[in-house]
């Protein structure tokens, strides 16, 4: 499917390069940007064949965060219409950090605001060492709400305080230091660090894979106690799956799983 404001392509591997395409604005999100994103992770979750995922921007910004006239339409709308336009805006976040299968943020220029919130849904970032961040919301009488339980989870409540009260700009270093990026590496680099991180993720199992996923909201979220039945069950069920038994099997006889690259 043709999309507007992004792009979807997925390769023989199965691997599903998400872009977001309005490079004239800085790839800001619009309410059909968020739509079209949310269409693009229920695409991507119900083909089997996509392994892992990309996700970038067109041209030379990641994300510049929400757009000014999507914000500004915003003000003339009723209480409920607003509640709704950020609750989109909450389920493309969602979407994103719910998938299945691993995604991983190819961040090639600066990312602002959402941008930041984008950033930290991903399993792994990898960021080139010229990019800036900033979490600006505040600076224009906002506050970063949507985007909060994601970006306090990825770098922490004490980061957190700092950066949104003052929407200060920050450095790659400085986003790998807080943990916002897994690494910073030079544009010439990028996608060579990309495609490593893929190539090591199609060499595992992508049904374990999912579960491992699962496996850690669940273990984040709960007791102790909880952990120690849940994890058992857990990986007493993956013995028992076709993965378990394949993979088992092909390490014990030295040959290659069949979900391994040949």
């Amino acid at each position: 499917m043709k999309y507007k404001n992004n792009l979807l392509n997925i390769d023989e591997r199965g691997v599903a390069f998400v872009s977001l395409n309005r490079p004239h604005v800085h790839n800001a999100m619009s309410a059909e940007l968020i739509q079209e994103m949310q269409h693009i992770c229920a695409t991507i979750e119900s083909d089997n064949r996509v392994r892992v995922v990309v996700l970038s921007g067109a041209g030379e910004t990641f994300c510049a965060g929400g757009d000014l006239k999507w914000m500004e339409s915003n003000i003339t709308k009723t209480r409920a219409q607003r509640v709704e336009e950020t609750g989109e805006l909450a389920n493309m976040l969602a979407a994103l950090n719910g998938l299945s299968k691993p995604l991983i943020g190819r961040i090639q220029g600066p990312a602002y605001g959402g941008g930041v919130g984008m950033i930290s849904v991903c399993d792994i970032s990898i960021g080139v060492d010229t990019a800036t961040f900033g979490l600006t919301e505040v600076k224009l009488g906002l506050t970063p709400a949507t985007i909060s339980p994601y970006v306090v989870k990825r770098i922490g409540a004490t980061h957190a305080r700092r950066n949104f009260f003052n929407s200060r700009i920050f450095k790659a270093d400085e986003a790998k230091t807080i943990n916002l990026l897994t690494d910073v590496v030079s544009a010439n680099e990028l996608d060579k660090a990309i495609e490593k991180e893929v190539n090591m993720i199609l060499k595992c199992a992508p049904g374990a894979i999912a579960s491992t996923k699962k496996l850690i909201d669940y273990v984040d979220t709960h007791t102790a106690a909880d952990n120690r039945i849940y994890t058992a069950a857990n990986l007493a069920d993956a013995w028992e799956t076709e993965e378990g038994k394949e993979g088992i099997d092909a390490f014990l006889n030295k040959r290659k799983a069949s979900w391994t690259e040949s």
